[in-house]
């Protein structure tokens, strides 16, 4: 059967078109080296103390027992608390587990932090292929283990934390919380997974159908999962701390909210992922954003589809907090 991609956003189509050959869609692993140069080269496009309202620190931190100490970025508001200890994001960078710093994707939460008078916490992670599962997620709930204990010391609240990530980092987000559920950790208010990549076996109808087509494809795909699990990947014993969708209990997580593009690779997976939430008796908000490409709001962030997909997330957030 042939499979037709769903037609992208006017807005949406005309910005990637403008960017051409400069958003490839299918990486390979040869092409890892050369992204995370063209990476450290950019020269950085958002002031992360947003015209001095915010103050940033790097923090080194102990990382996972016999591993390397970790980076967490912390951005604070300036001004004093409004309420007391204010809100914590701990935010989990994008990237396919293989690219990307913890300045990656703070923008996106800065705007949180501007709204909701929150403290953000992004985590460095290591990265694969040279580090490869389980070294990611440690590092992510090592991070995590810190901000609760510590969230004093920033002005945070350890009752009031919320995780998110965008892409490979909403699917270690996503392990994130089914670690803590299952380790009796810190117990998160909320989980935020934006366009989640949750899932190796990388064979879904949209997989396929967007094979080619738009930032992230099935070949991206399977590159960096297969950077990840090496030869494990799409087998039977990928563990759900790995793979999210692996999971066989949904049960007991924090409040979700999930966002996904419809013409993306990831779409059927996160919807799969929502619904089993709901099978499993837990809270989760669902949206799926007709014509959007994978990380079409960070992309082109002027367009009218990104502007409601940011406001949404908002919506969201300022409810979870009001409880």
């Amino acid at each position: 059967m042939l499979l037709v991609p769903p037609p992208f956003d006017p807005e949406l189509d005309a910005a990637l078109a403008a960017a051409g050959p400069s958003v490839p869609s299918g990486p390979t692993l040869a092409d890892i080296a050369a992204l995370r140069a063209v990476q450290r080269a950019a020269v950085p496009a958002y002031d992360l103390t947003d015209g001095g309202a915010f103050t940033t620190t790097d923090l080194t931190v102990p990382g996972p027992p016999g591993a390397p100490d970790i980076s967490l970025f912390v951005i604070r508001p300036v001004a004093p608390p409004e309420h007391g200890p204010r809100p914590v994001i701990y935010h989990s960078h994008g990237g396919g587990m293989v690219l990307g710093t913890n300045r990656a994707g703070a923008e996106v939460v800065l705007e949180w932090a501007r709204e909701l008078d929150a403290v953000v916490v992004s985590v460095e992670y290591r990265l694969a292929p040279e580090h490869p599962y389980p070294a990611g997620v440690e590092d992510v709930y090592a991070g995590l283990l810190w901000t609760a204990r510590h969230a004093g010391e920033l002005g945070g609240d350890p009752e009031r934390i919320v995780i998110a990530g965008a892409s490979a980092g909403g699917g270690l987000t996503a392990a994130l919380a089914l670690l803590a559920r299952d380790r009796e950790g810190p117990r998160p208010l909320g989980q935020v997974l934006m366009y989640p990549m949750l899932d190796d076996r990388n064979d879904t109808v949209s997989a396929h159908q967007m094979a080619g087509v738009g930032a992230w494809d099935r070949t991206a795909n399977e590159t960096a999962w297969t950077a990840v699990l090496g030869d494990a990947r799409g087998g039977p014993d990928v563990p759900a701390y790995a793979a999210p969708a692996r999971a066989a209990d949904l049960s007991g997580l924090p409040p979700a909210f999930l966002d996904v593009g419809s013409a993306e690779t990831f779409r059927d997976e996160v919807v799969a992922y929502a619904s089993r939430i709901w099978q499993a008796g837990g809270v989760a908000e669902l949206h799926v954003w007709p014509g959007g490409f994978h990380g079409f709001d960070a992309f082109a962030p002027h367009t009218g589809l990104a502007r409601a997909a940011r406001a949404a997330r908002l919506v969201w957030l300022r409810r979870l907090l009001a409880r």
